[in-house]
């Protein structure tokens, strides 16, 4: 009817109308803390971070540190998207970071390391993120990923079990089988034509997880490659993190002392809605590593 817009019309207008917001405000996605907002962030603690780098294979790898190199050791890893802002609250707080070197990363391709340049490749990203491991390697090293930060740690614990001393994985997403299809939409932004419509970060994000799948599935052979002692914290009402994924797990993690903490009334977002679980976790971490030291 004259006047009236066809359906191929509008759907053409509303694709156009995301695309046009995904660009006006795809600064609110970089998901990352400016030098100055991070001073800010610290301004009256007593304590303050100290931002690193380093470079592998002409990579940039950067993160954030603080505390006493003394002390054990625990790094922190973001899921998608992320940075090591994520978790700067746990860096503050002086529970922690008086009892541990407390370490937060960008994983390759979010936050300042090559932002924008993905590395969906979890032996690659692994790589990548060795050398992290090693700076602090005089103490024991306490790995804790959220989301996809988890296969990423679980990864590094298979490759590298002598510098891991202990995991916590935060609704992590590690059963091949629980990932959900959504190749419909992931495989066109994927592609060259479609890609430029994302923000930055969501783009990195998209193609870790359009892979993420046959990731997960690399890793099955090596599950049992893990030694050190895992805790595993899961909310039942995750509905991007199925909590199947915490049985698996379990099941999986056949040469390694595992704790799984399920949480009735609890999402996805862990680290800022129950971010007291992450550090009782981490202190009952300490307290293992403590007491193998006094053996």
């Amino acid at each position: 009817m004259p006047g009236r817009l066809s359906n191929k019309v509008k759907f053409g207008i509303s694709i156009l109308a995301v695309v046009l917001t995904f660009q006006l405000t795809s600064g609110c996605f970089s998901f990352r803390m400016t030098p100055k907002e991070v001073d800010k962030y610290f301004k009256s603690a007593e304590l303050k971070p100290t931002l690193d780098s380093y470079e592998v294979n002409k990579r940039k790898v950067n993160f954030a540190a603080i505390g006493s190199d003394s002390l054990p050791t625990v790094i922190f890893f973001h899921g998608a998207p992320g940075s090591w802002s994520a978790f700067i609250s746990f860096l503050a707080n002086p529970n922690l970071n008086t009892r541990s070197k407390i370490v937060s990363v960008d994983r390759p391709g979010y936050g300042y390391s090559n932002f924008g340049n993905s590395e969906p490749s979890l032996q690659k990203q692994s790589e990548l993120l060795k050398p992290l491991l090693e700076k602090y390697s005089d103490t024991p090293n306490i790995l804790v990923g959220h989301s996809l930060g988890g296969p990423v740690i679980a990864k590094l614990a298979m490759l590298y079990p002598e510098l891991v001393d202990g995991l916590i994985l935060v609704a992590p997403s590690i059963d091949p089988d629980l990932e959900p299809d959504e190749t419909w939409f992931r495989l066109p932004l994927h592609t060259p034509f479609l890609r430029w419509v994302l923000p930055v970060s969501l783009r990195v994000t998209n193609d870790e997880i359009y892979f993420l799948k046959d990731e997960l599935e690399l890793m099955l052979p090596d599950w049992s490659k893990i030694n050190a002692p895992v805790i595993v914290i899961q909310g039942m009402k995750d509905k991007l993190v199925p909590p199947g994924n915490a049985d698996f797990a379990k099941e999986q993690l056949t040469n390694a002392k595992v704790k799984l903490m399920l949480i009735e009334d609890m999402n996805h977002f862990i680290p800022w809605s129950n971010p007291e679980l992450i550090e009782g976790a981490i202190n009952e971490q300490l307290k293992v590593i403590k007491e193998k030291g006094e053996e």
